[in-house]
């Protein structure tokens, strides 16, 4: 293969690499191997991505910089010949249940435009715009649930599990167990609320007010101290501690769960609502107008929570124009038929890079925190493939995490697609399949932390062969064997039953 330029690295000092000096080919392959630890990823993300990455912010506003999620200023003296880079990393996806395979993959755009332009409409019913047929939006998401599709409620009980224990002894779970739920009872000290006798035996005016109260006086907080001597030193105008300002237990919960960033936050703060099925989506999160719109026979969210595989079924007839249902379109609504066609065209091109990528399982409505990070990283890379970008570098933390052999073949066809589009890929990686299929290797070691850093071999894969102190020449070309190709038979199977996940 003949390369036509070059990425020039020169002193790379990231983490554990030992002042690297290195030459790789754009608009190739190259693969970056190593054992764990050896450096290859300092190399590929921590300094040749973020080094892509900071030229590309300095060309945009300081205020725009700060939506980026940027990585530290990278440890080398020059970089030369380096395109934009686009990092395609092992990450979780957002905390956000919001966040789905539909959303990351731009599937569930094409679908709404597809139930706002050619869905069958009732009867009498106007035409609504797409953004109608998204739960995230206030045009879509049903009022009832505000687009969640559960409703919670939160009671008195399930703040307070033990009536029998005293505000003191902390009777309302619901509260922070550390300083924050101190600073509460406190304020209730001030406020003259008897914090010392079991919780049942406060009058029921009391305890609402407690849990439920929207309201947030702010008091003085004297801690340690009784109501009497409290108000004493507010008379002698004494300095408190500090001011104060109460929360009721119900409004701390909704507030915390609403815009807690922290999932183990979020995790302790449902245990006190019990949720149920929305009574009027059923858990679909749209407006009842959004659903009344079908597309072969569903509405968007049956068609949501369809496996890929057979979405591409469905919408095959679609794209090819012979659906009986377009047939029947085509006398009154000729337009209809027209822009029904061109989205599942489009649509079943995007999933069909899925399901080579072995994805076929996953439906459009699965949320983000969900999937792994191998298949979120899949997910990414048939949306690059279909992007049509070129010459940019594709960084990918090693790809075939996740995949079954099987479909190895199909990840460097995807691979392939974006190199012949006239983009470099940077990729780390351990699987051998995928090294063998490389057009350079740069190989990184010898072990791993202090002892690794150094760049053990970097050109064409053959010329690994002769670098003797390679653990990765050795599975290449020493023992082939040392891999087996051969997908085993399974003896038996592990059968699970009854399984359900909250």
């Amino acid at each position: 293969m003949e390369f036509k330029g070059f990425v020039k690295v020169k002193g790379a000092r990231e983490h554990n690499l030992k002042n690297v000096d290195l030459e790789i080919p754009r608009d190739a392959l190259v693969v970056f191997t190593g054992i764990s630890g050896s450096g290859k990823s300092s190399l590929a993300f921590g300094t040749l991505y973020a080094e892509a990455q900071r030229r590309y912010l300095e060309s945009v506003s300081p205020y725009a910089r700060r939506l980026f999620n940027q990585m530290a200023i990278p440890e080398v003296d020059e970089i030369e010949g380096l395109p934009p880079a686009v990092a395609l990393q092992q990450q979780r996806g957002s905390a956000s249940t919001r966040s789905s395979v539909g959303s990351i993959t731009t599937l569930a755009n094409l679908l709404r435009m597809l139930y706002s332009r050619a869905g069958d409409y009732p009867s009498g019913q106007g035409i609504i715009y797409a953004e109608a047929f998204s739960a995230n939006t206030p045009e879509g998401a049903c009022p009832e649930c505000h687009g969640l599709g559960r409703v919670y409620e939160i009671t008195e009980k399930t703040m307070v599990p033990d009536d029998t224990l005293t505000i003191r002894q902390k009777a309302i779970a619901a509260w922070p167990p550390a300083w924050q739920g101190q600073n509460q009872r406190d304020i209730l000290t001030t406020m003259g609320y008897n914090i010392d006798i079991p919780w049942k035996e406060l009058p029921k005016k009391d305890r609402d007010w407690i849990l439920f109260t929207e309201e947030q006086p702010v008091v003085p907080v004297y801690s340690g101290y009784t109501h009497d001597e409290i108000q004493r030193f507010i008379q002698n105008k004494r300095q408190p501690d500090y001011m104060g300002t109460f929360t009721g237990a119900r409004r701390y919960v909704r507030h915390t769960f609403a815009t807690t960033q922290s999932l183990l936050m979020k995790k302790r703060v449902s245990q006190y609502m019990l949720s149920t099925e929305c009574p009027l989506c059923r858990g679909k999160r749209l407006r009842q107008e959004s659903l009344s719109i079908k597309f072969a026979g569903y509405d968007i969210a049956e068609l949501s929570a369809l496996a890929l595989n057979k979405l591409a079924i469905i919408f095959q007839p679609y794209a090819k124009g012979d659906a009986p249902a377009l047939k029947k379109l085509a006398s009154k609504h000729p337009e209809k038929v027209v822009v029904a066609r061109r989205i599942a065209e489009d649509f079943l091109a995007r999933v069909r890079v899925m399901l080579d990528l072995g994805l076929g399982y996953l439906t459009i409505s699965r949320s983000t925190p969900t999937l792994s990070p191998g298949e979120l990283q899949r997910l990414r890379l048939a949306t690059q493939v279909r992007s049509n970008l070129f010459g940019v570098v594709y960084v990918l933390d090693e790809p075939s995490a996740g995949l079954h052999p099987a479909d190895t073949e199909a990840l460097l066809r995807a691979l392939d697609r974006l190199k012949a589009s006239g983009n470099s890929l940077f990729v780390v990686e351990h699987e051998i399949d995928v090294i063998r299929h490389a057009d350079w290797i740069v190989d990184v070691g010898p072990a791993a932390g202090e002892q690794g850093g150094h760049i053990l071999y970097s050109g064409i894969p053959s010329g690994l062969r002769e670098v003797k102190a390679s653990l990765t020449r050795h599975y290449l070309y020493d023992n082939p064997k040392a891999v087996s190709k051969h997908l085993r038979i399974p003896k038996d199977w592990l059968k699970l039953t009854g399984i359900t996940r909250k």
